[in-house]
């Protein structure tokens, strides 16, 4: 492998990695080369990334290497956010939403777990629309990102703390995801409550 197929599968590592990121023995066992050689590449690259003045960089956490917008380009990000297109919260924004805040704080593999699909492109999104913020790391290897709502949050839901979270059926739209309400619930921990069955009404002449 050389040197610019390296490059091409850690970016492409860095961005499928999500906020979790690599370690550099992570990057380094599925590249099949030592950890020098990944360091050094990595190097390279945020030198050379900054030199072009790209709008991601590669920053290094805790040992653990992300793919980050670049702080100058926030306004821009910050101005996305706020577009009228883009205020909606689409279903699985919401479903995700839904579990952060009753099972907050939570990680991104327990929110996957949960759902069964994917989720950090998602929580990006919530980040960036200020509902969801990193709230510290869990203990364990490799010490995963914690996740929890914000003020903005509360304000978008017309809450004033935590403890007037209503149902998940009064938050989430879930009429068409009737057959996996019952699994949902169970696995938030929430104990549901069955709706209540509409009054049967009587048949009129034109009807009969």
């Amino acid at each position: 492998m050389n040197d610019r197929e390296m490059r091409a599968v850690i970016e492409g590592l860095l961005f499928a990695a999500g906020d979790e990121g690599l370690h550099l023995r992570e990057m380094a066992e599925i590249l099949e080369v030592d950890v020098e050689t990944v360091s050094k590449t990595l190097r390279r690259m945020q030198e050379d990334w900054k030199k072009e003045g790209r709008g991601l960089q590669i920053v290094e956490v805790a040992k653990v290497f992300q793919l980050t917008t670049v702080p100058e380009l926030a306004p821009y990000f910050e101005r996305m956010a706020r577009s009228p297109n883009r205020s909606q919260l689409t279903r699985a924004a919401l479903e995700t939403l839904a579990i952060i805040a009753y099972r907050q704080p939570i990680t991104r593999a327990e929110i996957e777990e949960i759902r069964g699909v994917k989720c950090d492109k998602t929580i990006q999104s919530l980040q960036r629309k200020g509902l969801v913020k990193e709230v510290g790391r869990a203990e364990g290897v490799g010490r995963p990102i914690l996740f929890g709502t914000t003020r903005e949050f509360l304000e978008y839901f017309g809450l004033n703390h935590l403890e007037e979270l209503p149902l998940p059926e009064t938050l989430l739209d879930w009429v068409e995801w009737e057959e996996k309400r019952r699994d949902l619930y169970l696995r938030l921990g929430v104990e549901l409550k069955e709706k209540m069955k509409p009054e049967t009404v009587p048949a009129t002449k034109s009807e009969v």
